[in-house]
């Protein structure tokens, strides 16, 4: 496993400018950006987005959403139920909108390496575009895909908080309750110092740092190995 102090080399020197304050879950985001929301269903899901993606384009920010392609015209139309002009902003590039294989599944197979560098080169270019900030909401069930790379989920996720701190762009990672067994839903959880649940943004008292984090799955991958090899 490579930490992303080899491979992501951040372009923000400078601590993160203040920004006018977030809501998102019935609370006001703090310094923490990366944020695990877990919904039973579109109908718990989308009443605690769109409020949260509605005010980032009414502040003129970006929007990159990540979904299921078999979904994109469902998310528009719940994006457009909430009064956005979902054309007139996807052709200002205001916002962007790409289905898996555009971006965790490109070639057929999961690369974290690559998704931690497009993230960053999203949140980077934004800013040389102009926007002030980007809201950043990604629906992860891809990696219940049969697909090369996609046990690689949890690593990646805890990798993102290598670089997230120094952005003050909110990073949503949106997952399904009914799609994701217990075992995974309690490590997705320990890698996102936010979290959603029932609706509500709180501080996540199971976020483990990823230096921590890391170690831990390298000794279960050790274990593994041995138990494969006896």
């Amino acid at each position: 496993m490579n930490s992303t102090k080899d491979g992501i080399h951040s372009s923000i020197g400078a601590a993160a400018e203040s920004h006018t304050p977030i809501e998102l879950g019935g609370s006001t985001l703090g310094k923490h950006c990366h944020i695990c929301a877990f919904f039973h269903s579109q109908d718990e899901e989308y009443p605690v987005l769109l409020p949260f993606i509605k005010e980032g384009l009414d502040r003129g920010e970006k929007a990159f959403h990540v979904v299921d392609p078999n979904l994109r015209d469902e998310h528009l139309r719940h994006l457009e139920s909430a009064g956005i002009e979902t054309g007139a902003i996807e052709q200002s590039g205001q916002l962007e909108l790409r289905n898996w294989h555009e971006a965790y599944l490109r070639d057929g197979h999961f690369d974290q390496n690559r998704m931690l560098a497009l993230l960053q080169s999203v949140l980077d270019d934004a800013r040389q575009q102009g926007f002030p900030l980007t809201r950043l909401v990604a629906h992860m069930e891809w990696a219940m895909e049969d697909r090369p790379g996609v046990n690689d989920i949890v690593e990646y996720e805890t990798r993102l908080n290598y670089f997230l701190h120094r952005y003050p762009d909110p990073v949503v990672c949106v997952y399904d309750l009914a799609k994701f067994g217990a075992a995974a839903v309690i490590d997705i959880m320990r890698t996102h110092p936010m979290i959603i649940i029932g609706g509500v943004l709180q501080e996540n008292p199971f976020f483990v740092p990823p230096d921590v984090f890391l170690c831990e799955l390298r000794k279960r991958q050790s274990r593994n190995n041995k138990s494969v090899a006896s």
